[in-house]
């Protein structure tokens, strides 16, 4: 982090210092030396959460490190507003976990000098998304998941660095252009270690070829499952399908279940129905999971979900850690006691993704 000099940005080097010596001291923290009591308040209630998880060693880190990035400033003579990003890397022994935090911080002048008033989390993964299903929702559910043949359309924007591994169908293999999708002659197997791969590749970054949303867990999530090789199954509908088309005419077009959390979900629950395309399995406990399968989060228990993740790797114990975005997050373990959205009503769903389409 630049210019840490005098003023306000010494005030911040303390709190990143006071948050990674604290973040190592597991349940018995206190975060007494984070200045703003609502903030540290919520850094508490992760702690709780924690200590309930069981298994000392997925609480208490052997090693923290908090690397702080300074995104945007605004500053005057008595007051400052800061965006910071927090790269916070924990090390468990036998995995590393990152994630990274964006927090705006505003700085106070007092006579003693500067102090920081106030901390907010900007990104969580509890934040209402974008965009939702128009229409009744018993009725989507039938339009979302109908099993209808579909040209799978594949962006060459966003296909070109993988566009070779996709199954498009025996008719544009063949040259004829139509691109349909037939499982009768021809069967393409999920690449579990790419999905996998893309995603830690892509965690902390958009990739260019596609389109990045301020709420991006899902439009991540189908990255990675397209990349280990799911066909797209356009049907030029929000509702239905699973597909992203990229931008045309100055819009960015996708289905609701490539880029809403619980558009995913709903089509997961009911693609076993389908003989054919992405479909994946409910499972009873994350231990059944395997490397690019997902999981679900509902914080609320109302059976509204609003996260999603990959597996990616695993604990030495057999649980999933797992990458994920809008908190741009690499093995992270798969409980997410450590988010701010988490609550006691939490609620998960484990998909096991087919290993064949």
């Amino acid at each position: 982090m630049p210019g840490q000099g005098s003023g306000w940005r010494e005030a911040l080097v303390e709190y990143v210092n006071a948050r990674n010596e604290e973040d190592l001291l597991g349940p018995s923290a206190s975060y007494r030396r984070v200045p703003d009591p609502l903030h540290r308040s919520r850094l508490l209630g992760r702690q709780a959460g924690l200590s309930r998880r069981g298994g000392a060693s997925r609480v208490k880190p052997v090693r923290s490190e908090i690397r702080a990035r300074l995104l945007h400033r605004s500053e005057k003579p008595s007051e400052a507003v800061c965006d910071v990003r927090l790269h916070l890397l924990h090390s468990y022994g036998a995995w590393q976990e990152e994630r990274m935090e964006t927090e705006r911080i505003a700085f106070v002048r007092g006579s003693r000098g500067w102090r920081i008033d106030r901390i907010e989390p900007l990104l969580t993964e509890n934040r209402a998304e974008a965009w939702q299903p128009e229409g009744d929702a018993e009725e989507l559910v039938g339009y979302e998941h109908a099993v209808i043949p579909s040209v799978p359309y594949l962006n060459p924007a966003a296909t070109q660095s993988f566009k070779s591994r996709v199954y498009a169908g025996p008719g544009a293999a063949a040259g004829r252009g139509d691109g349909w999708f037939d499982p009768s002659k021809r069967a393409a197997r999920y690449r579990r270690e790419e999905a996998a791969a893309y995603a830690d590749r892509w965690w902390d970054r958009p990739n260019p070829e596609y389109e990045e949303f301020e709420v991006n867990c899902t439009n991540f999530v189908s990255q990675c499952i397209f990349a280990g090789g799911a066909p797209m199954n356009y049907t030029g509908r929000r509702e239905a399908g699973w597909w992203y088309r990229g931008r045309d005419k100055g819009r960015e077009l996708w289905s609701y279940s490539w880029a809403v959390a619980n558009g995913l979900q709903s089509y997961f629950s009911h693609s076993y129905s389908h003989s054919y395309g992405l479909r994946a399995e409910a499972m009873e406990s994350p231990k059944d999971l395997m490397p690019g399968d997902v999981i679900c989060y509902d914080w609320s228990g109302t059976g509204l979900y609003q996260h999603n993740t990959v597996v990616t790797a695993f604990t030495p114990d057999g649980m999933p850690l797992v990458n994920a975005n809008t908190v741009p997050s690499r093995h992270r373990y798969w409980d997410y006691r450590d988010s701010y959205a988490w609550t006691e009503q939490t609620r998960y769903r484990f998909y096991h993704i087919a290993d064949e389409f």
